[in-house]
């Protein structure tokens, strides 16, 4: 799979919450290539910021040949993003990095803060493929405030939990899989690694496969730097630990592949 260096150009943007941004780009050779799990890098055009911002892709739209991006405000890279208006344009790279595998017939999908975005494209075609609604289960945790969550509702079950308790049940992903019950064939994840963490023990203990989208800091987006290293669970010849690039072999590991 080939990576493209292209000039988006913005269809739309809207705010969905105080610091979330939903943007839509019209990219359709980056659009036809991608994946779920994979990100694009978006460049800023303030050239003293001269690292690309990565961000994952929440929608994937082949026939529109249109991405679109969810993320939050974090710095001054994402906020000049968020001022984008549509038929303004942006530099992007991608599709960057591994995608889900999407061997299953009853998937749980959780997602956590930002991490809740690419898991929106990944139920879709889920769906698509013949998960029916019923066995598509996706657990979404929130701060304070939902998101997306309605999007979801289309294709999959839905749980929900938050912090604070204020949308949903309160706890965490991994609590809601066990008050529910869930079972599945596989655990697709993605957000923090605290939550990424729970999730692998969780998955070990009850023998189910997971895929887990690591969230680390990249600079370059492409492999070259080694900024976003992960240690995996592999030792070398002289029995030290290996890592792996996670924006180049990842985001998307297998829960023993890795150490969180």
């Amino acid at each position: 799979m080939s990576k493209h260096m292209i000039t988006a150009e913005v269809v739309s943007q809207n705010r969905i919450t105080e610091d979330i941004f939903s943007l839509v780009l019209k990219a359709a050779d980056i659009a036809k290539e991608a994946v779920p799990g994979q990100f694009v890098s978006l460049f800023s055009k303030d050239a003293s910021r001269l690292l690309p911002r990565p961000i994952s892709l929440c929608e994937i739209n082949r026939n529109k040949g249109t991405l679109r991006l969810v993320y939050r405000v974090v710095g001054e890279g994402t906020k000049e993003f968020s001022g984008y208006k549509a038929g303004d344009r942006v530099q992007v790279m991608g599709p960057l990095g591994n995608g889900f595998q999407l061997e299953c017939t009853s998937p749980i999908l959780m997602g956590g803060g930002i991490g809740i975005p690419p898991m929106l494209e990944l139920s879709k075609r889920l769906a698509e493929q013949g998960v029916d609604k019923k066995h598509l289960h996706v657990v979404l945790g929130y701060r304070d405030s939902a998101f997306l969550a309605d999007e979801f509702k289309k294709h999959a079950t839905v749980h929900i939990t938050s912090d604070s308790g204020l949308v949903g049940r309160k706890g965490n992903v991994v609590d809601a899989v066990r008050d529910e019950n869930l079972t599945g064939d596989m655990i697709y994840a993605c957000g923090p690694t605290p939550m990424l963490r729970a999730i692998k023990r969780y998955a070990y203990e009850n023998d189910i496969p997971a895929q887990l989208s690591l969230e680390e800091h990249m600079a370059c987006g492409i492999g070259a730097c080694l900024a976003c290293v992960c240690k995996t669970a592999e030792v070398d010849e002289h029995f030290k630990v290996t890592t792996r690039r996670v924006c180049k072999d990842g985001p998307v590991f297998f829960a023993e592949e890795v150490e969180l």
